[in-house]
């Protein structure tokens, strides 16, 4: 009998719970204490707490996950996406205690994790590759040297990292070391090594990708690919496959470098290859996932592949049951739904979500980490649920999805739901075959400056005096005595709301003259203040500023005031709801 920890939240914790049920796997699930009540702590056969409220505390403590997977008499552990999926230490700890890692072996994930050497390992097999430097550059002055011999625009990125952090992209000889300064110390920050490497600089380039599956007998398949180009600040939010308007000479060589690539690394598991495509044509291979990915479900629904049933599969030390790349059939777009206001440049949002209507009809697919009164805090990814939608062809596929999304509707809390509905009629997605103009930076290049803009309603949170936080956040611990043993027993706070107590007292406008403050949206750092003690601030005023999920949240004032006390000190850490100063 096997049992699966799922060392994830969410969307893709759901996702894994659904794929055990229905291989006859037990699940146990871990949950951060604002995550109490989550879907994914609801459906799994067994739940656990992580007692904590930050990822650092929760989903990325491996002694916690660990303690937890040996108590449970777990044998096997998915890590999912995110957090520690792609982290070979964790991988290491699951192994050492004699668990099954769902996923590459860990020298695997160190060799492809690192840019250089997934790179080096791509030339050996003759992958397609840009111009790039023969490892890490020691000096903004060997990077200017790169410039000179290779040309502009160049690309200077951390060699341990991704998601956009430790990036700069030069388009001038002088501004080089500059950028590479930059680069260099935002990777330290963000990934604790600050080697950057530099390649030449695809313009325009679209994102395409190859879903590879190989297990231990060296059987190795290419899936199919993906097109991602549809992305903001480097994070992809439409996705869709089969890769549409590329050539066969350009799906040949994806396919081929992506089963040498993970030929050559001895990879065992489900993983994605990454490629650029420049205008030009010029394919160039970017990088490797050693996990499964956000977008597999387009993949899924035109090869009629389950891919997470398959990493269980391949975990076991099954064969893989597919010899070839399967022929699509049909076209998917992935939507991914995420709490953030696409009219206020993607700013993350927080909230509790009161309803949610749900598309329904042929072709259309709804996976959710969340429910009616889930509760978003802003602690953890942004990303709320995924809108699947399959149809014959490309066009099918197009026209669903706008009905489907004229159906969906989350309430509660601001979502990129508006912001999906104008991009399908976007003639640059929209168009057919030699017209399709998406690419990587297209919506910070053209589509937002010229968005015609669907505003959401957003308000900010007003806490009375005496409320530290948005009801349901959370839980709160008691020590009981059972059997003359101590047990600590978490009780979720919605019960003390829904009791009356004034400990999850629910958010109010206050009176005129009452003595109000101003709360965080969500979970982050408090960069700076804007105003203070004694200033007199306008409705609508920005008065501090966050850092949160990657992304600077500015902080507003919903109503006109005097502020009397500022509660929290630039640089330190607040959570969902907590207040920041007071009127």
């Amino acid at each position: 009998m096997r049992k699966v920890l799922i060392a994830n939240r969410g969307e893709i914790a759901v996702r894994i719970i659904g794929a055990c049920a229905q291989a006859g796997i037990g699940s146990v699930a871990i949950y951060a204490d604002s995550d109490a009540e989550a879907l994914h702590v609801a459906l799994a056969n067994e739940a656990y707490a992580l007692e904590g409220s930050t990822s650092t505390e929760t989903y990325l403590n491996i002694e916690k996950v660990m303690g937890i997977a040996l108590a449970s008499g777990a044998t096997d552990v998915h890590p999912g996406y995110g957090f520690l999926a792609e982290n070979a230490t964790f991988a290491r700890a699951v192994l050492d205690a004699g668990l099954t890692w769902v996923g590459p072996a860990p020298e695997t994930i160190e060799a492809l994790g690192d840019k250089v050497k997934a790179r080096e390992l791509a030339q050996s097999v003759g992958a397609p590759l840009a111009p790039g430097s023969d490892g890490p550059v020691a000096s903004a002055a060997e990077a200017r040297a790169f410039a000179e011999e290779h040309g502009l625009p160049s690309i200077i990125k951390a060699a341990h990292g991704g998601g956009g952090r430790g990036m700069r992209i030069v388009r001038e000889l002088d501004e080089v070391e500059g950028a590479f300064e930059s680069a260099s110390r935002e990777a330290l920050a963000a990934f604790g090594n600050g080697e950057c490497f530099i390649e030449r600089f695809l313009e325009r380039p679209r994102h395409v990708e190859a879903q590879v599956a190989a297990d231990t007998h060296g059987n190795v398949v290419v899936i199919g690919t993906r097109d991602c180009s549809l992305q903001r600040r480097n994070q992809k939010l439409v996705e869709e496959a089969p890769a549409p308007f590329i050539t066969q000479g350009q799906q040949q060589s994806i396919e081929r470098a992506s089963a040498e690539i993970f030929r050559a690394a001895g990879y065992v598991g489900v993983g994605t290859a990454e490629f650029m495509i420049a205008v030009d044509g010029t394919v160039s291979f970017l990088e490797v996932n050693t996990r499964i990915q956000v977008e597999h479900p387009v993949t899924e629904e035109v090869t009629g592949v389950d891919l997470v049933a398959l990493q269980l599969l391949i975990a076991a030390g099954e064969p893989l049951p597919l010899t070839e790349t399967p022929q699509p059939t049909g076209h998917a777009f992935e939507f991914r739904i995420n709490a953030e206001d696409s009219a206020r440049g993607f700013l993350p949002a927080a909230g509790v979500i009161s309803s949610i209507t749900v598309p329904s009809g042929p072709g259309i697919r709804w996976d959710a980490g969340v429910r009616p009164g889930s509760v978003v805090s802003g602690d953890f990814d942004s990303m709320l649920a995924k809108l699947i939608v399959t149809g014959a062809t490309r066009e099918q596929a197009l026209a669903r999805a706008r009905f489907a999304l004229k159906q969906l509707d989350v309430a509660g809390v601001a979502t990129v739901i508006p912001f999906d509905r104008q991009v399908l009629e976007a003639p640059a997605f929209t168009a057919q075959s030699g017209k399709f103009g998406v690419y990587t930076t297209w919506i910070e290049d053209e589509f937002l400056p010229g968005l015609n803009g669907e505003q959401q309603p957003y308000r900010q949170p007003l806490l009375p005096v005496g409320a530290t936080s948005f009801p349901g956040t959370g839980l709160t611990r008691f020590t009981l005595e059972i059997d003359g043993q101590p047990r600590q027993i978490g009780v979720p706070d919605t019960v003390f709301t829904s009791l009356g107590s004034a400990g999850g007292s629910a958010v109010s406008t206050p009176e005129a003259d009452a003595e109000v403050s101003v709360a965080a949206p969500m979970s982050g750092s408090v960069l700076r203040y804007l105003v203070q003690v004694g200033d007199e601030v306008e409705a609508g005023a920005q008065v501090a500023l966050l850092e949160a999920m990657k992304t600077e949240v500015p902080v507003f004032a919903e109503t006109a005031g005097t502020v009397s006390e500022i509660l929290v000190d630039a640089g330190q850490r607040v959570n969902a709801g907590e207040q920041l100063l007071r009127f």
